[in-house]
């Protein structure tokens, strides 16, 4: 829950960004929190998809809603704090969703796939509803969907050596969250194209 909060404050600060209503606030809250989680469950044919099952799942983001609509000059003051949770849910749930997809009988890349898609499809769906280029396709921005990767492939490995834990997957989850906060410490992005051809520097975000 609390990483679906978190998540959902995301979509609501990019909602209040974009000049968007109370109501688009609250869709891209429930689509970035719950958008990757609802995929990979129709994906598995876990249906219906736990966030229709769950009140709770469907109430936390808008919980996050209310919060922001009324104190998002607050929250936008600490939101180094809030991508530090959010590095927090990144790394919760790329494991979450490679076991829950493996328990659903896929095999190990195909679970770890689904692992990344959980950890951060909503953002991908948040950003093409607020017609933005989604944050983990940018080059300039710090790495997101290798922390994730990793965390999901350490997962995908211990169920293939029968070894995954409790233990096992709190250290997978805790290596997705520290890479995710290393590179947004350091600046780490992925490499562009190898002697790239092309002039363009650095995308200018919409005001």
């Amino acid at each position: 829950m609390a990483g679906i909060f978190v998540f959902a404050i995301s979509g609501a600060l990019l909602a209040v960004r974009k000049n968007l209503d109370v109501f688009g606030m609250a869709v891209l809250a429930e689509v970035t929190a719950l958008g990757g989680g609802v995929l990979r469950d129709l994906i598995i044919g876990a249906v219906p998809p736990a966030a229709f099952t769950d009140l709770g799942y469907f109430l936390t983001p808008l919980g996050a809603t209310v919060l922001v609509f009324f104190l998002h000059p607050q929250v936008e003051r600490i939101n180094r704090a809030v991508m530090v949770a959010d590095a927090a849910g990144l790394g919760l749930f790329c494991v979450t969703g490679t076991t829950k997809a493996h328990a659903y009988g896929l095999g190990l890349t195909a679970s770890a796939a689904l692992g990344l898609l959980t950890a951060v499809g909503g953002g991908v769906f948040r950003d093409v509803l607020a017609q933005e280029v989604p944050s983990l396709l940018r080059w300039d921005r710090d790495l997101y969907a290798v922390p994730a990767l990793v965390g999901a492939t350490i997962v995908a490995l211990l169920i293939r050596f029968h070894a995954l834990t409790a233990f096992g997957s709190g250290a997978a989850a805790a290596t997705a969250f520290v890479l995710r906060l290393l590179a947004m410490r350091f600046g780490w992005r992925a490499p562009r194209a190898w002697h790239r051809r092309s002039t363009a520097t650095e995308p200018v975000d919409e005001l």
